[in-house]
Formats: C-alpha cells, sequence, structure tokens
C-alpha cells in the first residue's frame, strides 16, 4: 500500500476511556469545578493558587491512567503511513503510545510556562507547581495550557497540515471548541474523512463524511479494516 498522509484530530473521548475525565459531559464542572474558573485567563488572574492546585490534581490522574486501544492503533499506523495527530487533548497518552508527531493545539499538563512568556517552557513530567515556583526570567511558573480567553498559537500550522490530508480522522471530539472545530472545513475535496463517535459532532454538514458510531477503542477496529 502506497503511504498516505494522514490527520487525526483527537478530543477528550479518545482519552475518557483510558479513565481520564470530561467536563462536558457533566454541564460544565469538571470534579465540582466551574471551568471558567481553573481554564481561563481570567481564573487564573483571580486566583491562582485555586488553578495550580486543579492542574496538580490532573497530572496525579495522569500518572496513573495508561494509552487505550485506539492511541496504539494511532501510532502502529505511523508504521506505513505520514501520520500526525492535532489533538485537543493535554495529556501525554499519544506520546506514551507511540506516536511521534503530536501537535497539542491547547498545550500539554506536563509542561510549565512563564506567567508572561509562553516561549520559556520547562517539562515538569507529573511534578506540582507551586506559588513561588518561577520560570527562568523571575515570573511565575503556570500550567502550559491554552486557557479560555487565550489565542491558540499552533492553529495556523494545523491548517496547513489539515489542507495537505489524504485522510482526514476524527475521534472523540464534540467539534464544539473553537478555533480546533474549523480545521476540519480546511480539509480538501480530495481527502477522505472519518468520524469515530458514538455521539453526532456538531458537523456543518456529514456529506462525504464516514461516521462510525462507536467509542474510539472500538471504531479503530473498523476504521483499520478500512484503511
Amino acid at each position: 500500500m502506497q503511504s498516505k498522509k494522514i490527520v487525526v484530530l483527537t478530543g477528550a473521548g479518545i482519552s475518557a476511556e483510558s479513565g481520564l475525565s470530561t467536563f462536558r459531559d457533566s454541564g460544565g464542572l469538571w470534579d465540582g469545578h466551574d471551568i471558567l474558573e481553573v481554564a481561563s485567563i481570567d481564573g487564573w488572574y483571580k486566583n491562582p493558587e485555586k488553578v495550580l492546585d486543579f492542574y496538580n490534581t490532573r497530572r496525579k490522574q495522569l500518572v496513573n491512567v495508561k494509552p487505550n486501544k485506539a492511541h496504539l492503533f494511532l501510532a502502529k499506523l505511523e508504521d506505513n503511513h505520514d501520520v500526525t495527530i492535532i489533538t485537543q487533548n493535554v495529556d501525554d497518552l499519544h506520546e506514551r503510545a507511540g506516536s511521534s508527531n503530536i501537535i497539542h493545539l491547547h498545550g500539554q499538563l506536563t509542561k510549565a510556562r512563564s506567567e508572561i512568556n509562553p516561549k520559556i517552557l520547562v517539562d515538569i513530567q507529573y511534578n506540582d507547581i507551586a506559588i513561588g515556583d518561577m520560570a527562568e526570567d523571575g515570573y511565575q511558573l503556570r500550567p502550559a495550557i491554552v486557557w479560555f480567553g487565550e489565542m491558540v498559537p499552533l492553529i495556523e500550522k494545523a491548517v496547513n497540515i489539515v489542507k495537505n490530508a489524504d485522510y482526514l480522522i476524527v475521534i472523540g471530539t464534540s467539534l464544539e471548541v473553537y478555533p480546533a472545530a474549523n480545521l476540519v472545513y480546511h480539509a480538501s475535496k480530495k481527502t477522505q474523512k472519518y468520524i469515530i463517535d458514538p455521539k453526532n459532532p456538531e458537523l456543518k454538514s456529514y456529506d462525504n463524511w464516514v461516521h462510525i458510531k462507536k467509542f474510539a477503542t472500538e471504531g479503530v477496529i473498523e476504521l483499520f479494516e478500512i484503511l
């Protein structure tokens, strides 16, 4: 089989099957938190200690979960194809599964950054960030997460990759969070498009899409037969 350019857009649904909680299935609450209090730039300015505690807890949870069959399947695709994963997730499960070409649109939980300079990054793995932990520029460290109210710096890079895809695969995302949700509309007419999700993501039209109405770990088996 000739190698194809495969672009995969993943969301919370793929990691939920590994045991990571999502907030969209609970009315905007995430383990009892108002998401805007812990995942927005306004929330950070209002109560940075609360935000740090929230992400420290997320990091501890991440230690105890493992990549699932869907993550492993996407890594295996690299054996025969040029695969780029564009993920809205901040976990490291794609990396741990073995995928090598990953764009984290919304940042990474295992990294911290300077409060004022996003280019100053620190690899913290699964360790906590505390008030008083400083970046090399002398400013407070914060999670290297793109919060509500902030720009998504890698979105243009992601757009260009989607434009050149032979296959576009969407797994476990509601397509409700922008600008990431707009990426699917940059695929060319020649791109073969697939969605793996038991629900109906917010697409303007399902024309020219193959919708596999299964959870990620089941859906990838069917997708494997197609590819």
